[in-house]
């Protein structure tokens, strides 16, 4: 048995109690969604602004630890200078927000 067939069969005596049962449900919904949802929906925000933040010049790290500095801006993706001579061409997406960029903003909040 599955808890939404214990709250459907779980009826209250007076009859006019449904909200009273469906309470705790709803309270489980509200605290997951305070404490799992904005969060991450909050995090997803600040990762998009930080990305559409860099510019020429920034110092940025992969998502996979290459260290590298931004020689280009396209649309979806950055080329990277990782050595002399040496340049990568990555998404966007593919930039994790732990490089210094990423502290300033922290400082700045």
């Amino acid at each position: 048995m599955n808890i939404l067939n214990i709250i459907l069969m779980a009826q209250p005596e007076g009859g006019g109690g449904s909200f009273v049962t469906m309470l705790p449900l709803l309270l489980i919904i509200v605290v997951f969604y305070f404490f799992f949802i904005r969060p991450q929906l909050k995090k997803q925000k600040d990762a998009r602004k930080y990305r559409e933040a860099l510019k020429k010049g920034d110092k940025i790290i992969t998502i996979g630890g290459i260290h590298g500095k931004i020689t280009e801006v396209q649309e979806r993706t950055f080329t990277i200078e990782v050595a002399p001579n040496i340049h990568f061409r990555i998404e966007k997406s593919a930039v994790a927000m732990d490089g210094p960029q990423e502290q300033q903003l922290a400082e700045n909040r």
